[in-house]
C-alpha cells in the first residue's frame, strides 16, 4: 500500500501537572496507536511535546515509556519521525536520534507529494520583544546550559518543571489570539514573499489557525492538548493534497 499520509502534532506538553497529565499522556498515545503506519510516511512532531525536557549526558527524564515505544514501533514500520523542539523541549540533543527519530530545525523546508512545506514550532520566529528574545538567547546559550547542566538533576527538573507549571498557571483566559500582532504571522508573510511555499505548518501559539497568504501559501497553525480532553493534530494527503483535521473527537477535511 502506497503511503500518502503526513500527521503534524505540537503542544502536548506532556509532563505539564494541569489537566490531569496522566489522560493527557493517554489521548498522545492513543494518538499515536491509532496513526495507520502501512499507510504514513511521515509524524511532525513540532515541538513542546515534552513540558520541560532536559538531557544531561547520561541521564534524561524518566518516565513516558509508552510514548517512545509508540513512537519506535511507528519507525520500526518505516514512518519518518521528525522532532523540531519547541521552547519547553529546546534541550533535547542526541537521545530522541539514539531513538531513531530526524531531528530538525526550524524554519525547515522540505517537499512532500509535489507540494513545498515549510514547518517548525514557531516560537521566536518574526520580531520578539526583549524579555522574550532574551530568554531564548539563554536557552540557546551553549555556557548557560553547561551551567544547568552542573546542577543535580533533583534540582534542576524541580526547578523547570515547577517554573513551567507557574507559567501556565499564571496566564489569564480566555487567550486572544490577534493574527497582524503575532510575530510568526510577520515571519511567514516575509518568508513567502521571497521563497516558493505552499503550506507552513508550526505550533507554539496553541491556536487553530488556516490562513491563505498574500504569496497564495497557506499558514496552519496547531491546537494544543493542555485543555481537559483537548487533542489536535493535522493530517496531510499526497494523493489528494488536502489537510484534514482532528481535535477534541471532531474530524472535518479543510480545502
Amino acid at each position: 500500500m502506497e503511503r500518502t499520509l503526513s500527521y503534524f502534532a505540537s503542544d502536548v506538553h506532556l509532563g505539564l501537572d494541569v489537566n490531569d497529565p496522566a489522560a493527557r499522556e493517554e489521548r498522545f498515545v492513543k494518538f499515536l496507536r491509532e496513526i495507520p503506519s502501512d499507510r504514513t510516511e511521515n509524524l511532525f512532531l513540532l515541538g513542546d511535546i515534552w513540558d520541560f525536557w532536559y538531557e544531561y549526558r547520561d541521564v534524561v527524564p524518566k518516565g513516558y515509556a509508552r510514548v517512545f515505544s509508540a513512537i519506535q514501533d511507528l519507525i520500526a514500520t518505516g514512518v519518518n519521525v521528525y522532532f523540531c523542539p519547541g521552547n519547553h523541549d529546546v534541550w533535547a540533543y542526541s537521545y530522541f536520534e539514539q531513538l531513531g527519530m530526524k531531528k530538525i530545525g526550524q524554519p525547515h523546508l522540505m517537499e512532500i507529494g509535489g507540494k513545498k512545506f515549510c514547518v517548525g514550532h514557531g516560537h521566536g520566529l518574526g520580531p520578539v520583544g526583549a524579555g522574550a528574545g532574551f530568554l531564548n538567547g539563554l536557552f540557546h546559550n551553549r555556557v548557560a546550559q553547561c551551567l544547568f547542566s552542573a546542577l543535580h538533576p533533583w534540582f534542576a527538573f524541580r526547578f523547570g518543571n515547577s517554573w513551567s507549571r507557574h507559567n501556565r498557571l499564571s496566564r489569564k483566559e480566555p487567550y486572544i489570539f490577534e493574527m497582524d500582532k503575532c510575530p510568526l504571522v510577520s515571519f511567514v508573510r516575509g518568508f513567502a514573499a521571497s521563497h516558493e511555499v505552499d503550506f507552513f505548518v508550526f505550533g507554539h501559539y496553541h491556536v487553530k489557525i488556516d490562513e491563505a497568504l498574500p504569496s497564495g501559501a497557506r499558514l496552519l497553525m496547531l491546537g494544543d492538548w493542555v485543555r481537559p480532553d483537548s487533542y489536535f493534530f493535522l493530517v496531510f494527503d499526497a494523493a489528494t493534497s488536502r489537510f484534514s483535521t482532528t481535535f477534541s473527537g471532531y474530524s472535518q477535511n479543510i480545502e
